[in-house]
């Protein structure tokens, strides 16, 4: 049974796997330095061995899925840099860094997740990538990283069709199971709105429900929210929920952005994300796991809760 058909087996099984924690804001809590526009997209090529013992310490933390660092690392994201020709080089490696922590620590099956997002050059005051270039760029993308040998692709911090529309098409043209992350903010009133952080304005002026009933129509495998406050998460939830039937995921973000470094002093404990990560699975969510602000630790301690659900509901069977 080929890796591609053993991800889609477990989740029809009805698994909860586990995804790991964060990457970028990790890579920067451990020291390396976070691009003014390319955040962590050049830390593979900086700080590999930083990058390899943060997969490492993920698996020993019980993560069932690791994530690449290839978050930022998008031909348009590189081009303002002189490095767009480096984009297919910084993705193969980090794919081969992420297998390399497999090898050296893993005594189970863990998969890759190679990860395609939103991000554009963070010093640059614009929407979500758009058009032929980014179009072809993501398609190269989900090539490369599909070559490379990564097990499923996910898709991180959609926020708007025209955006989500080419990332979603690029992954599911190349075969692999697709993970689709949706983000979301909440207004001053209360209400759950597509995510809109700087230095990102958006184009599209819709409602989170209208995002995730067209979304839904665009494809994917698995369907959730990430890159969004814990408090706001549950609410995001709910409202994909009416749109989408298939298998769900959640991986949260705590702390906060002040580009290009996350401030980590607001951040919710492992313990209390935890809980968080429990109530999210009871609800049905099958893949649960961390976004920024998120660390070891927090993986370890959804990974407890998740051996404490599983054993008691083998013990209510």
């Amino acid at each position: 049974m080929t890796r591609l058909v053993r991800f889609l087996e477990r989740i029809r099984d009805g698994e909860i796997l586990l995804l790991d924690g964060a990457i970028g804001t990790e890579l920067q809590r451990r020291g390396a330095p976070m691009d003014s526009t390319a955040w962590c997209g050049l830390a593979t090529h900086s700080h590999p061995e930083v990058l390899r013992q943060i997969h490492i310490d993920y698996i020993g933390a019980g993560a069932d899925i690791i994530t690449t660092n290839t978050f930022a690392t998008g031909r348009h994201v590189l081009e303002p840099l002189g490095l767009g020709d480096e984009a297919e080089t910084l993705d193969r490696i980090a794919v081969a860094i992420a297998r390399q922590a497999i090898e050296a620590s893993a005594e189970r099956e863990v998969l890759i997740a190679g990860s395609m997002s939103s991000m554009g050059p963070l010093d640059r005051s614009q929407s979500t990538p758009r058009g032929d270039a980014a179009e072809i760029g993501y398609g190269k993308q989900a090539e490369t990283l599909a070559e490379a040998g990564v097990d499923v692709l996910v898709l991180e911090m959609l926020r708007d069709i025209a955006n989500a529309s080419l990332v979603i098409g690029a992954a599911t043209a190349v075969g692999l199971p697709v993970l689709v992350g949706w983000s979301a903010s909440s207004d001053e009133p209360g209400e759950v709105v597509p995510h809109r952080s700087e230095p990102y304005r958006e184009h599209e002026q819709r409602s989170f429900d209208e995002l995730m009933r067209l979304g839904a129509e665009l494809g994917g495998d698995v369907a959730g929210i990430m890159h969004t406050a814990v408090e706001v998460t549950g609410p995001a939830l709910e409202i994909l929920n009416r749109h989408w039937s298939g298998p769900t995921m959640v991986y949260a973000e705590t702390g906060r952005f002040e580009p290009p470094n996350w401030v980590f002093t607001e951040a919710t404990a492992p313990e209390g994300y935890a809980a968080a990560a429990r109530q999210w699975v009871e609800t049905g969510v099958q893949v649960v796991g961390g976004c920024c602000g998120t660390t070891p630790s927090h993986v370890a301690a959804i990974r407890s809760a998740l051996d404490t659900l599983a054993l008691s509901s083998h013990i209510e069977d």
